[in-house]
């Protein structure tokens, strides 16, 4: 039996019908925002009824669809849930959810473009000129544009490119009469009906009104910060809802007053009137490429739990055994048990204000342990209830969203200001992981991928190498860093750029330390953060030669291992050559730091610079050769080999 279109569904969707639920046509599929992440892929589709033809977006979680052919050329589909947006003028029709009903189908009907797509799509041939089944020339050149003009009837005139003669095409004209013009007809009411409540996944900027019903599983602090248009605050908090998607809000200023109060995790809250914009995944580590700024006229309205059909919370946990491997500043899920909790003890911070910082070991069934680090208020809050337990011979399951993962010294994973730490938490992956560290697990030995030092020398994860073996064996190309331990001599530094001029200001709970230049107010103006600052930091971008007894290399080392090769703050070297011009005390300080052996660990990756690629070296940690420990080392490696 022949499939039959709906008909007039475009003009109907057009005039505010999203319950039509219609059978259309797909007649071309676009990939129109190509993203690094293919799920972010964008897709336009050229709808149609067998009458007329619209462009739509398809929303990015069914891209897969498209991509697994589902979804192709000729397919007819059922709309099951889609919106109708007024963008620039022009009516977008987005679709959230279809199915497909018939794979492929030869072009159904004569459709002609709806006269308010797109400018390219005013022009029926530029995308419809091979859809008819009776067009006996396909029209693609833009040079056929002179061909084409309006009939005085309607229709249009195409003029053959063959013969020149002038062919007359009628338009069809449908059968659904829109709603008249009240233009000069007095005010017309607005439409005050509540927004169609969508999933999170569903939103995209093209839609008009929407709301969205979801629980708060994090808020974070009220931040304050300084720019060139003056004081401001800002705070934000993180959504989930029952399909499982998740957004970072974010409030600024006067809208910080309205909602900061009224916002408390764990409730659901129905949200609308708000915009769409890219997420800044420097700060968002939410799988979302968009993220809500709220404002004046935006409303929150606290909603009942009454089907609890929205979870919690959202979990990815990783095993210990992944965080080995993983890139720097990752953020991630992990589980595991407690095993031990050191005393919270104060930190200055480089702005001058105090924290304190704990440290405890986690394990879990993957053999292997870490260091998980508590800042801030996670130090007294859940820091101390862990000790506490720990002290009690109790060992606590810990769960923690959001930790950042570090690779100074070994990797270990942090606290951030958008953390959760849950104790003994009623999940069924804490309930795995009590069972096995009561029935075994508690005794079972794990490899720490951390500082933990072995009796010989060296880190359980450490990887020896000589300055050749890192050219030889071509360490550093392969996707993922290598890293390395190196027992060499620094036989020269530069001191021609030994320190750059950073950024003091703090972006959330770290520094910005991004390059500043000085005004000609003698300020100090930094582009990341767009303003000033009266005074700067100074880190260190070291440049350091270092041998062993098969060669020479370069290394870059930066501010923690820079103070660890140098001695001292890069500040004081620059007051010495800058300020006081001591020459003869500064080369002092470089000559003293010299032909001493370091045990180096190297992180070594290769990078780009301009279109070239290097193999690019970074001291991560420097210690002087402990010679007890090193002969254990060497002594080792002897019996080993025989």
């Amino acid at each position: 039996m022949p499939i039959s279109l709906t008909p007039n569904a475009i003009t109907a969707i057009k005039a505010g019908d999203v319950n039509l639920k219609p059978l259309l046509q797909v007649l071309d599929i676009k990939l129109i925002g190509k993203s690094q992440e293919r799920s972010k892929d964008r897709y336009r589709l050229l709808i149609s009824d067998g009458i007329s033809a619209q462009y739509a977006m398809l929303a990015v979680q069914l891209n897969d669809r498209v991509k697994s052919a589902q979804v192709e050329k000729g397919s007819i589909v059922q709309l099951i849930d889609y919106i109708c947006s007024d963008v620039k003028g022009r009516n977008l029709i987005v679709v959230l959810n279809m199915e497909t009903i018939v794979p492929h189908s030869e072009t159904i009907g004569n459709p002609t473009m709806s006269a308010d797509s797109d400018t390219k799509a005013q022009n029926p041939l530029s995308d419809l000129g091979s859809i008819s089944p009776t067009n006996r020339f396909v029209f693609n050149e833009p040079s056929i544009q002179h061909f084409v003009n309006k009939a005085p009837s309607g229709g249009v005139n195409i003029q053959n490119p063959v013969n020149n003669t002038p062919t007359f095409r009628p338009s069809v004209q449908p059968s659904y009469q829109p709603p008249p013009s009240y233009r000069n007809h007095g005010p017309i009411m607005k439409n005050e009906a509540p927004a169609r409540i969508i999933p999170i996944a569903a939103l995209n900027p093209y839609q008009g009104r929407w709301a969205i019903k979801a629980r708060v599983t994090a808020k974070g602090d009220i931040r304050r910060y300084n720019n060139a248009k003056g004081d401001g605050k800002v705070f934000s908090f993180d959504l989930l809802d029952s399909d499982g998607g998740e957004i970072r809000i974010t409030c600024f200023n006067v809208v910080v007053d309205r909602f900061y109060d009224v916002i408390d995790v764990g409730k659901v809250y129905l949200i609308s009137k708000g915009s769409l914009k890219p997420a800044q995944k420097n700060f968002n580590h939410l799988k979302n490429e968009w993220e809500i700024f709220l404002e004046s006229t935006s409303t929150v309205e606290l909603c009942p739990d009454e089907d609890g059909s929205i979870p919690r919370q959202q979990f990815s946990f990783r095993p210990i055994s992944d965080i080995e491997n993983a890139e720097n500043n990752t953020i991630l899920d992990i589980i595991g048990v407690v095993t031990s909790v050191n005393p919270s003890v104060p930190i200055l911070r480089k702005n001058g204000m105090e924290t304190h910082r704990r440290i405890l070991n986690l394990k879990d069934e993957s053999g292997k342990a870490v260091e998980v680090t508590l800042w801030g208020e996670f130090c007294n809050r859940d820091g101390r209830q862990l000790e506490e337990l720990v002290e009690s011979a109790f060992f606590p399951v810990l769960a923690i969203k959001a930790g950042k993962v570090s690779d100074f010294s070994g990797k270990s994973v942090g606290t951030i200001s958008s953390t959760q730490l849950f104790i003994n938490p009623d999940f069924p992956e804490a309930h795995i992981l009590r069972n096995w560290f009561d029935h075994g697990g508690k005794d079972t030995a794990s490899s720490s991928i951390s500082r933990d030092n072995m009796p010989g020398g060296g880190s359980r994860n450490e990887i020896r190498k000589t300055v050749s073996q890192i050219k030889e064996e071509g360490l550093g190309r392969s996707d993922k860093p290598d890293w390395v331990t190196v027992k060499a001599t620094i036989s020269f530094i530069k001191t021609d750029s030994f320190c750059y001029t950073a950024c003091p200001l703090m972006i959330g709970d770290k520094q910005c330390n991004k390059k500043v230049t000085q005004t000609g107010t003698n300020m100090w103006l930094c582009d990341r953060c767009n303003q000033e600052s009266e005074e700067c930091d100074y880190r260190y971008l070291l440049q350091v030669q270092i041998q062993d007894h098969t060669g020479l290399a370069w290394v870059t080392a930066f501010q923690e291992s820079g103070e660890e090769i140098m001695g001292c703050p890069a500040k004081q070297l620059y007051s010495l050559k800058y300020e006081l011009q001591n020459d003869e005390e500064f080369a002092e300080i470089v000559r003293n730091r010299l032909f001493h052996q370091y045990m180096l660990k190297l992180k070594i990756k290769e990078e780009s610079y301009a279109d070239e690629q290097r193999v690019k070296m970074t001291v991560v940690k420097v210690d002087m050769v402990n010679y007890i420990s090193e002969s254990k080392y060497l002594l080792n490696s002897l019996v080993r080999s025989l």
